[in-house]
């Protein structure tokens, strides 16, 4: 339940006016009422104030300081009609101030859909000709390994990363065991399993290489020479026969890596058929920057 706000109960209560700015800062909807009334007063008090002073000379027993009294009235007055119907400006107001506010939020949350695509079709463009090299060596779908690079580093945006920042360059999240002998980095993963049996966070090496193209390269050696991924190899548009093999395998130990890695690629297709029929700017940067989690 919102609280009332707090509002103006005579014309210079101006902790009545703190209050009002403090509920319209966090987006009261009667706040903005109290907000548009006070202003309807002002210009109730405006229109009051312009009648007297028409008035031909002054009256009788009239001076500066029932002059004063008077405005003080009137001001008082036009408060008390602005909190009634009033003029009704203050609903016009209200009614303005909210399209303009639904108007924004529309916007602001179209622009946040267009940017997020936008990035994901960068990823795509980005490792296509990546993909297309790994996928005449391994027999798997393009858009299959792209859908698994997306998994593993979450678009592109969470590789493991050294501690001052550079990328590993690692797009398949591939841990560096004990028969690595390059260079690692380490990262923060999700495994699965264990004694609790749920999802747990660990710090885990990963390899890291030099460039991309060094990347897939080991990658692509790591399933053709790993016997527990042999029946990933030749799978073709088969994602769920893919996604099993590595499973399997140990590859990744999340149980919903399966579903997870078909519904990626459902949307790497849809992406690439959205850039036929509506070509999207897309940078060509690759949006590899910062550590995440990895399988």
């Amino acid at each position: 339940m919102s609280s009332q706000p707090v509002g103006p109960t005579y014309y210079a209560d101006f902790a009545g006016l703190e209050g009002l700015k403090k509920n319209v800062k966090t987006d009261d909807g009667q706040a903005v009422r109290a907000v548009a009334q006070q202003f309807e007063s002002l210009f109730t008090n405006m229109m009051l104030k312009s009648m007297r002073e028409a008035r031909m000379g002054q009256g009788l027993g009239e001076s500066q300081e029932s002059d004063l009294y008077q405005d003080m009235y009137d001001q008082q007055i036009a408060l008390k009609m602005s909190q009634g119907k009033g003029l009704g400006l203050a609903d016009m107001l209200v009614q303005q101030l909210t399209r303009n506010r639904a108007a924004q939020t529309a916007a602001t949350s179209g622009n946040t859909a267009v940017s997020t695509p936008t990035a994901r079709a960068s990823f795509v463009k980005l490792l296509q000709p990546y993909a297309e090299q790994a996928s005449s060596q391994l027999g798997v779908a393009p858009d299959t390994l792209i859908a698994q690079a997306a998994l593993e580093t979450g678009w592109g945006q969470h590789l493991p990363s050294a501690s001052d920042g550079s990328s590993s360059a690692n797009l398949f999240g591939i841990k560096a065991g004990s028969g690595w002998s390059g260079n690692t980095v380490t990262a923060i993963t999700t495994e699965y399993g264990g004694a609790g049996g749920g999802a747990s966070s660990v710090a885990q090496p990963f390899r890291a290489y030099a460039s991309v193209q060094q990347g897939v390269n080991d990658y692509v050696t790591l399933l053709q020479r790993n016997s527990r991924y042999s029946q990933a190899l030749g799978t073709g548009d088969d994602v769920g026969a893919f996604g099993t093999a590595l499973a399997r395998g140990g590859y990744a130990t999340d149980p919903d890596y399966v579903q997870k890695l078909q519904a990626t690629v459902a949307t790497v297709k849809a992406l690439r058929a959205a850039a036929d029929t509506v070509p999207l700017k897309i940078s060509t940067t690759p949006p590899i920057t910062t550590a995440g989690e990895s399988s």
